[in-house]
């Protein structure tokens, strides 16, 4: 049995110590914002902040995540408002199909909150996760959008 504080509260996950994160979320604590993606930690669907870092939950396995702080998309949403950064996505209509954008949102956050003011080469740098759809262009709008709020 492991414990995992997703989103400030308390959870206990009977898994594997090996089993991705990813999967304990979706699955055990059922939170199923973060995406499957690739598998491998490189599209990054799958991005959660993991100490206020931008990880790939379907590379970390639950043995590494006991007893930290783990934020999903879920918890940027606060008394039924998006954060600043979900409502520049949709003032900015970055999200096509969509699929990617939760991770996109969460390395989003966790550039925000060390770089309050970045440049697009900075953006380009933290924001790895891959988006089929192409919307680098829009995200890169979105994220000025709020900086400049």
């Amino acid at each position: 049995m492991t414990e995992l504080n997703v989103n400030g509260k308390k959870y206990k996950v009977d898994v594997d110590p090996d089993t991705p994160l990813l999967w304990a979320i979706r699955e055990q604590v059922g939170l199923t914002g973060t995406k499957y993606g690739c598998g491998v930690g490189q599209c990054g669907a799958c991005t959660v902040l993991f100490e206020g870092v931008a990880m790939r939950s379907c590379s970390l396995p639950v043995s590494a995540a006991e007893g930290k702080k783990i934020e999903t998309i879920e918890s940027l949403e606060k008394n039924g408002q998006l954060s600043k950064i979900q409502k520049a996505w949709v003032d900015n209509q970055v999200p096509q199909c969509g699929y990617c954008q939760s991770g996109i949102v969460m390395a989003t956050t966790a550039l925000l909150r060390t770089n309050p003011k970045p440049t697009d080469a900075q953006i380009d740098e933290a924001i790895t996760n891959i988006c089929r759809c192409g919307t680098f262009q829009q995200v890169r709008q979105a994220i000025h959008a709020v900086t400049k709020a």
